[in-house]
């Protein structure tokens, strides 16, 4: 088994989807979870200065959606042939362009320019975009694509609480029950229930 050390910050954002699977691979891995007063100085030594970051036997690999996209094909959490791949990474891309857009939002330093986004999307963006993304994991009976579990479930399970922070939707899987029960299809495989379980406390 390979030497694997994962770098990320203390929260689970674009990394517990990465943590969650390999957890679900049985990988043993180092979580080194950076706090942020250790970031400059961590920065220069990942590829593109930005986290998160896969170590394995001392190389480096990044991009959040290209670890999950890896760690999907070695753990056989894929499609049949080159249209299934496509379609999960249709719709991975799909969530996270929402994620991007709220987080635009949410990262506005003008309070003012932010709230009137907010207000904005809130109103005439996000609407359609969930009613969608509802309307492909009830389709995929629980599940991003495919009609089963596959990597694609991961990033949704790992990304949901820091997509309802971006959105300011506390009670967003209340709204969309079908969002728990994609989550509760990760949290249903013993290795990920116990990793989730035993993970530290960590915001979004």
């Amino acid at each position: 088994m390979p030497n694997v050390v994962f770098y990320y910050f203390p929260v689970k954002a674009l990394g517990e989807s990465i943590r969650m699977l390999l957890a679900y691979g049985g990988q043993e891995f180092e979580d080194k979870r950076v706090p942020m007063e250790q970031w400059l100085e961590f920065k220069p030594s990942t590829p593109f200065g930005q986290m998160p970051v896969l170590e394995i036997d001392g190389k480096k690999y990044a991009q959040s959606l290209a670890i999950g996209r890896y760690l999907g094909r070695k753990y056989g959490l894929v499609g049949g042939d080159l249209e299934e791949d496509f379609e999960i990474d249709q719709n991975v891309e799909f969530l996270n362009d929402i994620r991007a857009k709220a987080a635009a939002v949410q990262y506005e330093p003008d309070e003012a320019l932010k709230a009137k986004k907010h207000a904005d999307f809130s109103a005439n963006l996000y609407p359609t975009l969930l009613a969608k993304l509802d309307e492909i994991v009830k389709k995929n009976n629980g599940h991003l694509a495919l009609g089963k579990l596959t990597w694609a479930d991961f990033v949704f399970a790992g990304l949901f609480d820091y997509l309802k922070t971006m959105l300011q939707m506390p009670d967003l899987e209340k709204t969309y029950p079908s969002f728990k029960q994609l989550i509760d299809n990760v949290l249903s495989v013993p290795k990920v229930k116990a990793y989730v379980d035993s993970a530290p406390e960590t915001s979004f």
